[in-house]
């Protein structure tokens, strides 16, 4: 097995990759998480259609997951900035815990995993700082890529 870290040179410093010799292609990815809660918070957040003293906790969790794709490479460190074509959000009910999936796509020279997993994180933390006054037993899980293509290698279903 031959691969490396490519964020790392040859003398173990953090560098930017150089994509300026890679193709322009479409560019997409799709990752999820989940916000799990106790079973007595999820049924009264759920019989209050998810509705705070702070608003909807959905639709801010879905603005917050849209920005933070928007400002990727300002929070991860060596994340190019793209110029982004599409992001969607979205967040349904599950058992006992709200699932979340987020889509990124883009015409670049890299892709947009960062993206996707980043929109998930922020949603996902979201929810908890809208809904953290009724427990801390409440729990983010599973984020995760789901699926990538339009790079070197495609990924997921």
């Amino acid at each position: 097995m031959d691969k490396k870290l490519t964020h790392i040179d040859s003398a173990g410093n953090p560098h930017m990759v150089d994509v300026s010799e890679k193709e322009i292609t479409s560019r997409y990815a799709r990752a999820s998480g989940k916000v799990i809660f106790p079973s007595e918070i999820f049924n009264d957040l759920l019989q209050k259609d998810f509705l705070s003293k702070k608003g909807s906790v959905i639709q801010t969790a879905v603005i917050a997951g849209i920005q933070a794709v928007k400002k990727t490479s300002d929070i991860i460190p060596l994340c190019h900035p793209l110029k982004l074509s599409k992001i969607g959000i979205e967040i349904e009910p599950g058992d006992d815990c709200l699932e979340i999936s987020c889509e990124v796509k883009c015409s670049e020279r890299t892709g947009v995993e960062m993206e996707a997993l980043t929109g998930v994180s922020a949603a996902a933390l979201t929810i908890y700082d809208m809904t953290k006054a009724l427990s801390h037993e409440i729990v983010i899980s599973g984020i995760q890529l789901e699926k990538k293509t339009g790079g070197k290698k495609d990924y997921g279903n």
